[in-house]
């Protein structure tokens, strides 16, 4: 049997694995606990650790698990920032992700946030919920004709921009590797970020975290933008600068944000805190 320590689980995570780990010769250790070099013990006698989003795999934390024969860091999503792959790769020890959530799913989602901000879904619902009927504040805008920016054209970006041009949008893209046969194939048009920042009724962010994009949306990007405009982030927290964020919403430069990711994140998402103040 090979021992599989998993880290920052859920029921879910239980309910899952656990069936799929029958006859497979692997032994689940489930742990609720996130991952770091505090706790890496736990991993005693185990060659995978399976990790999410929150746990911690820093050079101290590894050099622990590569101490427990700890071979190979098995994450159970996308992104990857929270590993230091290059100590990894120095201790011999291998890493895999998750090569794509569905593309479709978190392109479609975007567009849905978008839709909830713009028709004040959120403030009707919440409305009816008291039996208030007002339409007061409730208006929105077509987007049809209007201009939306997507940055990022990998899978994601590319699905959001080809559902934008089916609501009628003229759609402008950044991508630092664009896809021209792509583009030319669906109207998209790549632009340079300055064009797109100053041109865009709505910005898409659909990129990875890395230290070439972290606070990509910051003060000096938010002056650039139009005044307005709505920003909508399903990529990674950090590529956003809250506090500059908040500040553009409070003048009333950012017309709107619709956010499924948040810089402080840790310790907030993927956990319940119906019962507590935060």
């Amino acid at each position: 049997m090979i021992p599989v320590a998993f880290y920052d689980t859920k029921p879910y995570d239980r309910e899952y694995f656990s069936p799929r780990a029958v006859d497979s010769g692997v032994e689940l250790r489930f742990h609720e606990f996130r991952l770091d070099a505090s706790n890496a013990a736990s991993a005693t006698g185990c060659r995978v650790v399976c990790v999410f989003v929150n746990d911690r795999l820093d050079r101290a934390c590894l050099e622990i698990l590569k101490g427990l024969g700890v071979e190979l860091i098995a994450l159970r999503c996308a992104g990857f920032n929270n590993v230091d792959l290059a100590g990894a790769r120095e201790l011999g020890m291998k890493a895999v992700r998750v090569p794509a959530y569905s593309p479709y799913a978190v392109a479609e989602h975007a567009v849905a946030l978008l839709l909830a901000l713009n028709r004040k879904i959120h403030r009707a619902f919440n409305r009816v919920r008291e039996l208030n009927f007002s339409l007061g504040g409730l208006v929105g805008f077509d987007l049809y004709g209007r201009t939306v920016g997507i940055i990022g054209t990998g899978k994601i970006g590319r699905i959001a921009a080809q559902i934008f041009r089916g609501f009628g949008c003229e759609v402008i893209a950044y991508d630092p590797f664009p896809m021209d046969d792509w583009a030319a194939q669906t109207g998209v048009r790549y632009v340079a970020m300055e064009e797109l920042l100053g041109g865009s009724d709505v910005i898409s962010l659909h990129l990875p975290l890395t230290p070439e994009t972290y606070h990509l949306v910051d003060a000096a990007s938010i002056v650039r933008m139009k005044k307005g405009v709505y920003l909508v982030n399903t990529s990674r927290g950090k590529l956003v600068d809250t506090a500059a964020v908040i500040h553009a919403l409070k003048t009333g430069h950012l017309g709107g944000v619709a956010l499924d990711v948040y810089e402080e994140e840790e310790g907030v998402f993927f956990e319940d805190h119906s019962g507590s103040a935060l």
